[in-house]
């Protein structure tokens, strides 16, 4: 056996040269072809390998270090952060649930908590020490030109109805105004008029009003003289103008059983036969019922 014959791993004996020649071609042919096979496998194997994303094993101090820039953002966020938004600030493969679940863990008795809202992260006040931040501020209120006005006619003109009101100003009160009023306490409902078809509600001033106005009681307001003296009133008053004298007595004001009478004898049944009590009823002809 020849040389050619050891290396190619083949049995030429028996065949001439030019069939050597051939087959010996041959297996060369299919040796580089399975040659070239294997090298783009290991190729390939080696592309995935790069491709694959590394996994690094953190240490302590790192996940610590790495949790101290998450929340370093989660506190200088303006809003919400999702995880995405924190991985892109940390170093590249940070274990982003090792580090939210360590700050939720650090947090979880402070004054302030790591929640989640709809796949975001920030940081809120804990329940039980909310009130700690909680500031009680009294704003300063202006009462419009109409109120003041309103005001003004309830305090000289009281016990007076919404029709005087109106009557004094010549518009119409708005509801606003009234209700501005009742809301700072400077004004009260003070019951009905009875001697009026619709019983309208009468308004007055309170104590808080005269306390503002450090008045002692309500005929302590500046009378003609005084506003003329004040420069408020024009010095050419029309003839017969007169500045009226306030009334604090309540005497136009209702009782509270009267109302409570009345309104429950509003809403009794039509076919109910109300009477005052000690009238005597009887019976009369065809059964029906006739006043004694």
């Amino acid at each position: 056996m020849t040389d050619i014959d050891a290396d190619s791993g083949r049995d030429f004996h028996g065949l001439d040269a030019r069939q050597a020649q051939a087959a010996l071609a041959e297996e060369l042919v299919n040796e580089t072809e399975a040659q070239a096979v294997s090298g783009d496998v290991s190729d390939e194997n080696e592309d995935k390998s790069d491709d694959a994303p590394a996994s690094p094993l953190w240490s302590d101090a790192e996940l610590a270090e790495h949790a101290r820039m998450a929340e370093a953002l989660l506190f200088a966020a303006a809003e919400p952060l999702d995880e995405e938004s924190i991985a892109e600030r940390l170093p590249v493969g940070a274990d982003i649930a090792a580090i939210i679940a360590r700050i939720t863990a650090d947090y979880e008795n402070r004054g302030v908590h790591l929640q989640k809202i709809d796949k975001k992260w920030r940081f809120v006040t804990a329940g039980d020490v909310a009130h700690v931040l909680e500031k009680e501020k009294v704003t300063p209120r202006r009462l419009s030109r109409a109120a003041l006005e309103t005001l003004a006619i309830i305090a000289y003109h009281q016990p007076c109805t919404r029709a005087d009101i109106e009557d004094v100003r010549g518009v119409a009160v708005s509801k606003g105004s009234l209700d501005q009023l009742l809301e700072i306490g400077w004004a009260r409902l003070r019951g009905k008029r009875r001697d009026v078809p619709g019983r309208p509600t009468l308004y007055g001033t309170t104590e808080a009003f005269l306390e503002h106005f450090s008045l002692e009681t309500i005929q302590d307001l500046p009378g003609l003289a005084d506003l003329k003296a004040a420069g408020l009133l024009d010095a050419r008053l029309p003839p017969g103008f007169s500045v009226p004298a306030p009334s604090d007595v309540d005497d136009e004001e209702m009782a509270e059983d009267g109302e409570d009478a009345e309104f429950a004898q509003d809403f009794l049944s039509d076919e109910e036969d109300v009477r005052p009590e000690g009238e005597d009823i009887r019976s009369g002809e065809d059964g029906e019922t006739v006043d004694a």
